[in-house]
């Protein structure tokens, strides 16, 4: 009696301990797939690109308050192409703008204009500190001009100046609206017809450079934080300190905001400021208020 009461024991006990064991597992199994789901990626490259048109147009007639006919447009392009690995990921970025106005008998004149690519490779070594390389080029289309009365003075044309920029160090992203890298570099400029603006050292006044190359240290963030459902701020902040005048920093600030009225109307606001000594010695500043049509063709 004894021994059929201990057998029956062990069975019963046996067979809770594998349900409990069975329902265990199936947890685990469950919790794995869940985790597995969540964590796979697509990996491969993804395109995006959007282009632009800003018109605006102010015309009178037998207007009393005064005030003269203008119209100015603006073209602008802006993609990305960026390849994600599981160790790896490659962004490419540009934008392209030209703009001109016509303000009464004036003619046109250059608003707006940059050429503008980034690439940047992030190798993948830990979750939101990784090392990185990068390079930038910046330049424009057309003749630039300062005016002054009825005077203009060319200062800048096609491929004159170019900016260049090579860097590597690490990269970090605190949230995924913010990335920011640190890292040391070379800065060049490169001119022809207007060397003496942008390259020339004054240090060597019987020589004409039509160079300048430093090295430094670079420090680029940048944020593109949607911050309603129709709106976007788009900032990048650039900062080159030459390691023979730290003191020195050359700084670009780009900030945009970007309001999507329907599918195709949207609104911008942009400020830029620039502060390079070698060029200005004061705060460049450029703030432009636009309506225009957009259309994301990738």
């Amino acid at each position: 009696m004894r021994r059929l009461l201990l057998i029956a024991f062990l069975f019963t006990t046996g067979t809770m301990y594998a349900q409990v064991d069975s329902e265990q597992e199936k947890a685990f199994r469950e919790r794995a797939a869940k985790i597995g789901q969540d964590t796979s990626k697509e990996y491969g490259w993804k395109h995006s690109l959007v282009t632009g048109l800003n018109l605006t147009q102010v015309s009178f007639k037998d207007w009393v308050q005064g005030g003269e006919n203008a119209l100015s447009y603006t073209l602008w392009g802006a993609g990305s192409s960026v390849q994600d690995m599981e160790k790896t990921n490659w962004a490419n970025n540009y934008k392209l703008t030209f703009g001109q106005t016509r303000l009464a008998s004036q003619g046109l004149r250059k608003t707006d204009d940059e050429i503008f690519y980034e690439s940047l490779l992030i190798y993948k070594l830990w979750v939101v500190i990784n090392p990185y390389v990068a390079a930038t080029f910046r330049t424009q289309f057309a003749k630039g001009y300062k005016y002054s009365g009825d005077q203009e003075i060319a200062v800048s044309k096609f491929f004159d100046p170019v900016y260049l920029t090579q860097s590597a160090g690490v990269a970090y992203k605190p949230i995924q609206e913010v990335t920011t890298r640190f890292g040391v570099g070379v800065r060049e400029v490169l001119a022809s017809q207007f060397a003496a603006l942008y390259t020339d050292d004054p240090a060597t006044p019987l020589e004409l450079e039509k160079t300048d190359i430093k090295g430094g240290v670079e420090s680029v963030t940048g944020l593109n934080w949607p911050f309603a459902e129709n709106m976007l701020l788009t900032s990048t902040l650039e900062m080159f300190a030459p390691f023979t005048k730290l003191d020195q920093i050359i700084v670009r600030n780009d900030n945009t905001v970007s309001a999507k009225v329907n599918k195709y109307v949207s609104v911008n606001f942009n400020v830029t400021l620039i502060n390079d000594a070698r060029v200005s010695p004061r705060t460049q500043i450029k703030q432009t208020l636009a309506l225009g049509l957009s259309y994301t063709l990738l």
